[in-house]
């Protein structure tokens, strides 16, 4: 209310220019075509039907959802107890223990393709589900830690001593105050890593066997063979899911109560 038509003008074409993307993808994704064109007034469900007579597809995606909900969850419980001792205690090790829990964020995917493929070579574990979420809580960590620390940053601790003084234990404490406090930026980080597992491609290359094959790079291969508009279909489907969850999150428990922390 208080900005000028300016700044509206302004914002409007932002979010437009950020919008179109997907806005273009979900139109092409109902085009009768045999070539990615957006339709003019003739649409058709033919490359979501397309979608669901691919076997290969629906189970990559599956092996995606699963593959991502564990690498977030193992991220989320790594990074809060790395948060803890990063943002609140001083000991030797402290820089190079968050230097190296940051490292994948500044090593190239396809580095740590070609490391996690040797590593995993070396020990003998291929083609399975177990490693290669291994491999993505690696990847995913440094996205939940940030966060995690970011929210550790700002909390009162008057609160929790408090809490102490009281005679609660320590464990009480985190589990009734400071972790309550701090759920913004677990569950921020949780759904950060979440989505960064799920759209991971370049690495999961490398480790990835033809039965945990991921809905990314099934896509890659696809498109590294024919483009049509089947792959505008599996994007519009997942834009659809995203949007049905936060809908439904919000209606549940609220947006602003996981993302903020509003009571």
């Amino acid at each position: 209310m208080k900005n000028g038509p300016v700044a509206l003008a302004f914002h409007s074409l932002v979010v437009a220019f950020m919008l179109a993307p997907l806005v273009v993808v979900c139109l092409v994704a109902f085009t009768p075509e045999n070539t990615l064109s957006v339709p003019w007034g003739a649409y058709s469900l033919r490359w979501f039907r397309a979608i669901f007579e691919h076997g290969d597809l629906v189970q990559s995606f599956w092996n995606s959802l699963f593959v991502a909900l564990a690498a977030s969850t193992a991220a989320v419980a790594l990074a809060v107890p790395a948060g803890l001792a990063i943002a609140r205690h001083e000991f030797p090790g402290r820089q190079a223990l968050n230097a190296l829990l940051m490292s994948p964020l500044i090593v190239p995917h396809l580095v740590l393709g070609v490391a996690m493929l040797r590593l995993f070579s070396l020990v003998g574990a291929r083609g399975s589900a177990t490693w290669l979420t291994i491999a993505h809580v690696v990847v995913v960590t440094p996205y939940a830690l940030r966060l995690v620390v970011a929210a550790l940053a700002g909390l009162d601790r008057s609160i929790e001593q408090a809490a102490l003084s009281l005679g609660a234990s320590r464990a009480t404490v985190f589990r009734r105050v400071t972790l309550p406090m701090m759920l913004p930026g677990v569950t921020g980080g949780w759904m950060l890593a979440f989505i960064n597992s799920f759209d991971e491609v370049t690495m999961s290359l490398f480790v990835t066997s033809p039965q945990t094959v991921t809905l990314p790079v099934r896509m890659y291969t696809i498109a590294t063979e024919s483009i049509d508009p089947m792959m505008a279909a599996v994007s519009a489907l997942i834009v659809a899911l995203t949007a049905v969850v936060m809908i439904v999150l919000d209606r549940l428990y609220g947006l602003d109560r996981v993302l903020v922390g509003n009571r």
